[in-house]
């Protein structure tokens, strides 16, 4: 099976909201081939794509594939918190999760030409640090359990972001060494789901933080000919761990470290067509 036609059946799933199974086709080899299935889905899918989701690889997995995979976001299931709780749609018999991450929005396009970038190069992309919900979701339930390439050829695991309140300002003065790697360290976020805590973390959960995350992130959509364009936002990964929900459940994220943003959602099936967040 093409790439191309694993893509049309996990587009076709995910817009009917049908589970699948069984992975639609055959398992992708490498990281090569997860990605050529995310283009093509990504080139089918005609939502504005408005950021992207990293997640570090599994230790067992990073000397094949590398440390860090990517997702887009699209513009369908984005949703700016405003203070009230959110209800999300969620795959009845497929995958979802909530992951409490931290958010960089880039301020302006990235040289089109540049593959490889440094922390303070890639902090200089950015006008700002926010606090963030991922929604993990794919209609095929094994996503997470089949290796990387699997969870990069679907979007990479990715239902959907819920973007909180800026934590962090960051203009053409600022550098590592202003933002300050002690200061960073006192973000913290806590994820509970049906009133029980299933995760405590903060900004340097993933190794290397944030900014090394985008470093890779820039240099790796350059060469996929995607460059970060201005007001893109980009999910560093998960601070608390990656946590299944249920339709019927509700979870409660919260960061602290400077002033405390609380995140609330609300879990239910999806529904055929484009998710409808409220």
């Amino acid at each position: 099976m093409s790439h191309k036609s694993i893509a049309d059946r996990f587009t076709a799933a995910r817009r009917t909201a049908t589970a699948l199974p069984d992975y639609p086709g055959e398992l992708p080899a490498g990281m090569a081939d997860a990605y050529a299935i995310q283009d093509a889905a990504i080139d089918q899918w005609h939502q504005k794509l408005v950021g992207w989701k990293i997640a570090r690889i599994h230790p067992d997995f990073q000397a094949r594939h590398g440390e860090r995979l990517a997702g887009p976001i699209f513009a369908n299931s984005f949703h700016e918190y405003r203070g009230e709780p959110l209800t999300y749609p969620i795959f009845s018999d497929g995958f979802g999760a909530v992951e409490a991450e931290f958010v960089l929005r880039i301020d302006h396009d990235a040289d089109p030409e540049k593959t490889e970038y440094t922390e303070e190069e890639a902090l200089r992309l950015c006008d700002g640090l926010y606090a963030g919900v991922e929604v993990a979701g794919s209609p095929f339930p094994r996503i997470n359990e089949l290796g990387p390439t699997v969870t990069a050829s679907d979007f990479g695991n990715n239902f959907g972001e819920i973007l909180g309140p800026r934590l962090l300002e960051i203009d053409s003065d600022t550098t590592l060494d202003t933002v300050g790697p002690e200061a960073l360290k006192n973000y913290r976020s806590k994820t509970e789901i049906d009133g029980q805590v299933v995760g405590e973390g903060g900004l340097f959960v993933m190794p290397g933080g944030p900014f090394q995350a985008l470093a890779w992130l820039a240099g790796h959509l350059a060469r996929r000919g995607r460059p970060l364009t201005r007001g893109l936002l980009i999910s560093t990964g998960q601070t608390t761990g990656v946590h299944r929900i249920l339709p019927g459940q509700s979870s409660v994220i919260t960061f602290s470290g400077v002033a405390d943003v609380v995140i609330e959602l609300n879990a239910v099936p999806l529904t055929a067509g484009a998710p409808e967040i409220a």
